[in-house]
């Protein structure tokens, strides 16, 4: 009998965390619509892989608050409405002001740009950051998704903790499913999406919580509004 360390287990975790990655990639790029019904058959017969996998992904995505499911149809994408968004918001903003709290609590201290290993952590954020910008600035929905949620996971680990980290991204992954419904009307996003990614990265890195403050706000409340505008339109 194998022990716990058998590939067995390791292969089917993979696959899982593999089609739940897929799935949750369909949802923000729009193949998945907001409120399309699908059953674990239908998923399972798309990726060539057995149902059980595909249950625990759906299952883990459900959690996640990306699905809903019913007993009797299978698994819809969630519908997220503007109201949602807007707690979405609030919830952000709560969770940033953590970060913040490492640069103006001495007795928590905060990363040392001056460090080696943090200044190489810090390096790499502003690269996701500068990725984030140049996907922003030409209207690429689809890249800017992918380089800021990895931007805002790493920037949360380098000047919050894991915990809040973890928290903050299932946040933003909830808030461009909520959002890119919207968004992808657009033929054109240039110059309609936040890209101040750079700015923040420094304002933390030289510890000016309130310019970072600030910088959030300033994207909090132009996502807010131009999802509000978009909704109404």
């Amino acid at each position: 009998m194998p022990g716990p360390s058998g590939t067995g287990a390791v292969t089917r975790s993979t696959l899982r965390q593999q089609i739940a990655d897929a799935l949750r990639d369909e949802v923000l790029a729009g193949r998945l619509q907001p409120g399309q019904e699908f059953t674990v058959k239908e998923i399972a017969e798309q990726y060539g892989v057995s149902a059980t996998p595909v249950r625990e992904a759906l299952v883990d995505l459900s959690a996640q608050g990306l699905l809903d499911a019913d007993h009797h149809r299978g698994f819809r994408v969630h519908e997220y409405s503007v109201d949602d968004f807007r707690g979405m918001i609030e919830a952000r903003g709560l969770v940033t002001d953590g970060m913040f709290l490492v640069l103006i609590d001495d007795r928590r201290g905060g990363p040392d740009p001056d460090d080696p290993r943090i200044a190489a952590a810090l390096a790499g954020v502003r690269r996701r950051g500068e990725e984030a910008q140049r996907a922003a600035a030409a209207g690429d929905l689809t890249i800017l998704i992918g380089y800021d949620l990895r931007f805002w996971r790493e920037l949360a680990v380098l000047f919050g903790n894991r915990y809040l980290s973890d928290f903050l991204h299932r946040l933003r992954v909830q808030s461009w499913v909520c959002t890119v419904q919207h968004l992808r009307r657009l033929s054109d996003l240039r110059g309609a999406l936040w890209c101040g990614h750079t700015e923040l990265v420094d304002a933390l890195a030289r510890r000016d919580a309130p310019h970072a403050r600030s910088l959030v706000d300033a994207y909090n409340a132009h996502s807010l509004a131009l999802i509000e505008r978009l909704a109404g339109g």
